[in-house]
């Protein structure tokens, strides 16, 4: 089981991380304030994320920051299309969470509903409690299901969140898509 897991954790890949480099190295052409800008969050994202991606547990506080960090290198990249809120309670921040998952769902909002939409939108990540369970829900306000809605939730990410899920929590450990459109 444990094999299994490191093994789905490591196909989750951040694949902004080239993509921000080449915008720091532009931004500092043109932009050198927003370039340094940029590499300060970036800095701050790896230094996040890196030790994080070989630990088998983490907290839901860990991962909403990570979850910021990420979104701070993208809002440097992306500008005003891009905006973000993390509204996760001091009471579930100590909260055990597997990690890298709420970072895999928060890329998946970004690639799949801010990108694609032409004037952006918005990524809320919040937490919590629900009688004797925690409820994370990340939504963006991008383009939607309506674009592909036969794909909508069949790419691997989604897949690795699912199967963690299960193989961690069993029947206990759901995954929702929902359109809010």
């Amino acid at each position: 089981l444990e094999a299994r897991l490191q093994l789905m954790e490591a196909q989750i890949e951040p694949h902004f991380l080239f993509n921000s480099l080449a915008n720091v190295q532009r931004l500092y052409e043109t932009e050198p304030e927003s370039g340094a800008r940029l590499l300060e969050n970036l800095k701050t994202y790896l230094r996040a994320a890196l030790p994080q991606m070989r630990e088998t547990r983490s907290t839901l506080g860990r991962e909403a920051e990570l979850s910021r960090a990420y979104l701070e290198v993208l809002r440097a990249r992306m500008g005003e299309r891009l905006q973000f809120e993390v509204d996760v309670p001091e009471a579930l921040r100590e909260q055990t969470f597997p990690p890298m998952m709420v970072i895999t769902l928060v890329e998946n909002a970004i690639k799949h509903g801010i990108e694609p939409a032409p004037a952006g939108g918005t990524v809320t990540l919040s937490a919590r409690h629900d009688g004797d369970s925690v409820v994370v829900s990340v939504s963006d306000t991008g383009r939607g299901f309506a674009a592909d809605p036969t794909s909508a939730g069949q790419g691997v990410g989604l897949s690795n969140v699912r199967e963690r899920l299960a193989a961690l929590y069993g029947s206990r450990g759901r995954f929702t898509l929902e359109s809010l459109m």
